[in-house]
Parts: C-alpha cells; sequence; structure tokens
C-alpha cells in the first residue's frame, strides 16, 4: 500500500497564492525614461500589434500548479509498504573467536579423505553451524596476535560466514592472544540482554600474547554473565616423513603438545559454560551439533514492513513539466527572437555606413 510519510507537507498547498495575493510587487525606481524615436519601427519589425494580443495560454497557469503539487508530493516521501514480515521471536547473541595463529595451518586434519590444515576444517564446520543459527544475532572475531571484530553482532548470517570463509592464516598475527579475544568478546556482549550472552572459542594452542590473561578476561565475562564454550582443536597423534618424505627416518609427534587445555577447562568452568576437545572433523561436527542444541531465550516476536521509496517518481515528473513549460515558451517567440536579433544587425549595419 502506498503510504507519504510526512503528510503534513500537504499544509503548504496555498503558500505561492498568499504570496501572490499579499506580497507587494517589486517597485521600479524612478528617474527619466529612455526615449526611443524609432519604437514604432521596431515593434512593427518585432511582430507586436496591440491591436491582436496573444491569446493566453492555459497550460501557462495549470502546469505550474502541477508542479507545485508534484514537489509537495516529492517532500512527503511517498513510499510503498509491503506485506508484514515476521521476525523470529527467539534466539541468542552468539559471538564466535576463531584462532588464526601460525600453528592453525598445521595438516593433521582430514576432510573427505584428503590431509587439510585446521583453519579449513573450521570454517568448514562452521559454514553449517552459522547457517543452522537462525534467529541467533551472530558476531564474529578472528585473533592472533591481535584481536579483530570481523563482524558485529548481526541477524545477517550470510555475511558472517562469508566473512569467516575469507578468513587466512596469519591475517591477525602468529601468536595467539587468547585473553584479548575474550576480552573484545566481553566488550560487544555486555550490553545484550543478560540471558543470552554466549561465546565459543576455538582455539589450537595456549595464550602468547596480549595485554590480558586468558583468566583474567573468563573472570570479567562471568561477571557479565557472559557464557564461554572452549573448543580446544588439534589431532594428538601425526606422523612427519622422514627423509625426502619417505618413511626412513619417519617418527610420530603429537602436534597439540602446545594446547593448554586446562587453562581452556577452566575458563569454562568460571562462567557456566564448558570444554571441549576436537581431535578430528567429526568430532568438531560434533561439539558444534552440541552447541546447536541450547535452548534458545524468548523474546518479543517483532514484525516490519519492507518500504520501497518512491519520491523520484513525481520529482522526475515535475522536471519533465518544468522543461516542457520552458520548451512552450520557446515555441511561443521563436519570430520575436529572430526579429530583435534581425533588427540588431541592421541598425548595426546602418551605423556602421
Amino acid at each position: 500500500m502506498l503510504e507519504l510519510q510526512w503528510p503534513w507537507v500537504f499544509l503548504a498547498i496555498p503558500l505561492p497564492y498568499l504570496i501572490y495575493r499579499f506580497m507587494n510587487p517589486a517597485r521600479q525606481s524612478g528617474g527619466a525614461a529612455l526615449q526611443v524615436p524609432f519604437y514604432r519601427h521596431l515593434t512593427s519589425i518585432a511582430g507586436d500589434n496591440q491591436s491582436h494580443p496573444a491569446p493566453k495560454r492555459q497550460w501557462s497557469s495549470i502546469l505550474p500548479v502541477l508542479i507545485w503539487l508534484l514537489l509537495l508530493l516529492t517532500a512527503a516521501r511517498p513510499v510503498w509498504l509491503g506485506e508484514p514480515v515476521q521476525l523470529q521471536g527467539s534466539g541468542r547473541d552468539v559471538m564466535l573467536a576463531v584462532d588464526l595463529s601460525g600453528s592453525m595451518e598445521i595438516n593433521d586434519m582430514e576432510l573427505n579423505g584428503v590431509a587439510v590444515d585446521r583453519l579449513a576444517v573450521t570454517k568448514h564446520v562452521l559454514t553449517d553451524f552459522i547457517e543452522r543459527r537462525k534467529g541467533d544475532r551472530l558476531g564474529l572475531i578472528l585473533f592472533g596476535t591481535q584481536a579483530y571484530l570481523q563482524a558485529p553482532l548481526t541477524f545477517d548470517l550470510q555475511t558472517v560466514g562469508t566473512l569467516m570463509d575469507e578468513s587466512a592464516i596469519g591475517m591477525a598475527g602468529n601468536k595467539t592472544a587468547i585473553g584479548n579475544a575474550l576480552g573484545l568478546a566481553v566488550k560487544h556482549l555486555r550490553n545484550r540482554p543478560q540471558e543470552s550472552r554466549v561465546l565459543i572459542l576455538l582455539t589450537d594452542g595456549a595464550n602468547t600474547a596480549g595485554e590480558i590473561t586468558p583468566l583474567q578476561a573468563a573472570r570479567l565475562a562471568a561477571e557479565e554473565d557472559i557464557k564461554i564454550y572452549s573448543i580446544g582443536m588439534g589431532a594428538e597423534e601425526m606422523v612427519q616423513p622422514g627423509i625426502f618424505g619417505s618413511s626412513f627416518g619417519a617418527r610420530r609427534v603429537n602436534p597439540s603438545a602446545d594446547l593448554d587445555e586446562k587453562t581452556l577447562t577452566e575458563m569454562a568452568n568460571l562462567t557456566g559454560g564448558r570444554y571441549f576437545r576436537a581431535k578430528n572433523t567429526q568430532e568438531l561436527q560434533q561439539i558444534y551439533n552440541i552447541l546447536n542444541e541450547l535452548e534458545p531465550v524468548q523474546q518479543e516476536e517483532e514484525s516490519f514492513r519492507p518500504s520501497i521509496a518512491l519520491y523520484y517518481w513525481p520529482l522526475l515528473l515535475a522536471l519533465i513539466l518544468s522543461f516542457t513549460i520552458a520548451l512552450l515558451h520557446l515555441q511561443t517567440r521563436p519570430r520575436e527572437w529572430f526579429s530583435k536579433h534581425h533588427f540588431s544587425k541592421k541598425h548595426q549595419t546602418q551605423e556602421g555606413a
């Protein structure tokens, strides 16, 4: 349906008439008049015959009125309102904090039978997790040596997924600032409804950078009633190839030796959350399936009506009518314009002679 957001603008409809009716016309300054002895000759050349006045054109009064009404309609901000759209009335404020430090490039995970790095698996699993969080506000923090807010809390899950997919190892630095990531999450979650603040942190190491320790940040989160679910990622065993990639000299190592499970567990316990250990792709997927089962907080249902601005249509029509008036004026005076220029050239020729 059509709606005018500022209908009171039409109170200005009589404004041009009031100005014409009550404002005094501009007075011409007095003084000696210039006498033109050849005025009659000039008017005869110009075709100005007072005995045959030009008929009054109706458009000369109708079109300006239409233009004025169209300008008022433009100022009234017409919009077309669509059908009401119901927003989902349940959800949480979930902040994802993902580790992009250098250790995330270790190829100790498998995806479809192919060895890949930890970040590739994270992106694969998070894509499905993000799509299934409809009704939640999701935010994204990427951290390495520094922590950055990549996406604020939003219902636009597609954008969050795109930003996660475009992330790269090392873009935030090669170290791991877990405390800074938690502190940044607390800053953006503390003003949200108290019952719906959730932080999901994924890392594969220990805190090696930052101005605040993970436990200090976790205590701040607990004071703000922010629940932390921490995920430790990485395999416990990996075969390092030997000389020239052969089995000769190969050895088994623990690629997750630096993972600080004790701190991650304590962080979760301080806030009433839970610590998960993901040793492979399947376990990581199961963890996010569990997180998907978080009971949403019931909130008031909201609805909105999509609107399309239409102001440019009456504005365009007013512009077209303005050009029409200008063209009509030019069509009624071509002879007068030609005669004036013809007389001016003829007079200059006579003076030169």
